[in-house]
Order: structure tokens, then sequence, then C-alpha cells
């Protein structure tokens, strides 16, 4: 997954359409905000970062990003503008591994997006993480840890974690749980759903009660506040 932190909507959704277009997962942000709420959630492959923008700037993200441990190595493409210099010499500075002069052409940041994933780490290797608060999921290792701690899980107790983490807030019913995580052609009840949310929740602690039950419809898991 990369993000694009740019206040440039035609810029952002430019940036966006590419990078999908060539086989990559994107998603944009408008803001620092936006996007530190993300990271509650998710943590992405690469950002392209804006150094202009609303609140606080790019400058200011990248400094947070190397502080926290869980952001730390995350690699950051920073978007500076054209005569800039003072920009590019402190995004350097303060840790980017790579940086684009505005106005830049779309194939020039695919480009520099192959680079520094190959650089930083094996694109092949590269550790996916779904994450909520100190909840993390690392799927390609099939692990999860809380709050540092190891949680062992069932196949499919997994599954149902990791379509939670994935689409936070978003309400599934019984039956899309038991089609998407068992599949169609499983036969059994709708009710093994309920048996396997209740397991997880025990096993997750503090992090199963953001396991939401919606009376009449089905589940959903909150972000954390952490």
């Amino acid at each position: 997954m990369i993000w694009c932190v740019e206040d440039d909507a035609s810029i952002r959704d430019m940036e966006v359409y590419t990078l999908r277009s060539t086989g990559y997962d994107a998603e944009g942000f408008s803001d620092g905000e936006a996007f530190f709420n993300a990271l509650k959630v998710q943590i992405p492959d690469l950002i392209i970062l804006d150094v202009l923008l609303p609140g606080e700037d790019g400058i200011q993200i990248l400094k947070r990003l190397r502080e926290l441990p869980e952001t730390a190595d995350i690699p950051v493409i920073m978007a500076t503008a054209k005569g800039m210099e003072y920009d590019k010499v402190q995004s350097l500075d303060m840790g980017a591994d790579d940086y684009l002069v505005k106005p830049f052409g779309m194939m020039e940041m695919i480009s520099r997006v192959k680079a520094v994933l190959r650089r930083c780490r094996k694109e092949e290797k590269y550790q996916h993480v779904l994450k909520n608060g100190d909840l993390l999921v690392n799927l390609d290792e099939h692990t999860v840890v809380a709050d540092g701690m190891r949680i062992q899980l069932t196949f499919k107790e997994f599954e149902i974690l990791k379509l939670f983490l994935s689409h936070p807030g978003i309400v599934y019913t019984r039956d899309q749980l038991f089609n998407i995580v068992w599949g169609s052609d499983y036969i059994g009840e709708t009710r093994t759903v309920d048996m396997h949310i209740r397991t997880l929740r025990q096993k997750l602690g503090h992090y199963g009660d953001l396991i939401e039950t919606v009376r009449n419809v089905g589940y959903r898991m909150e972000a954390s506040e952490k």
C-alpha cells in the first residue's frame, strides 16, 4: 500500500490513479490529520509526502514519522516545490529516502517509487502490517501481536480479524462474514461466526472490546483510541 499526502486534489487523484494503474494499492490524504488517523489502522509500504500542506507541513510530519518506532522505517518520498533547495536538503536530513521536484511526471514518480522500494526493502519480501492501536497483524508472517505479546489464532479467527482491520468501522452481517471467511460452498451455519467472534474477543483481551455487535445486523471493529 502506497499513501499520497497532497492537499491539491487534482495532483493527489493523479498520483493515486497512476499508482493503481501500475499495480500498486494506493490511497490519498489531504492533510496530516487524516493521514495520522489512518496510521492508527494500517502501516503503508511507502509514503509520497508533499512539503507544503495545510496545518502540519510535510517536514513536521516526516519528523513525527521518524520519531515513532512503528513508522520510523517507512520509506518516504518528499514532494518539494521547484527552486526550494532548502526543503530538499531538510527533507533528506530528516530521513527522507528520496524527493520529487514539482511539477513532476507520473512516470518519474513510479520510477522513484520502484527504486526506493528496491533500495529500502525487497518489494516481494516487504512485510504488510495491519494495525489498530498496538494490535498488529502481519499478513506475510501470519502473526498477531497485541501490546507486544504474541497471540495464537486459528486460521478462521485470523481471517476474521484481518477483514475487520482492513475495513475499520464497516459492519458485516453474519452471512457476509460466513461467505467471505468460510466460502459460499461451505456447509454450515452462520452461528459458527458467533462462536468464532466470541473466542476471538477472548484471545484479543481488551482489544476484543473493539469488536462491536450491531444488533440485528452483525459485527464491526472500531479503531482504537490509542
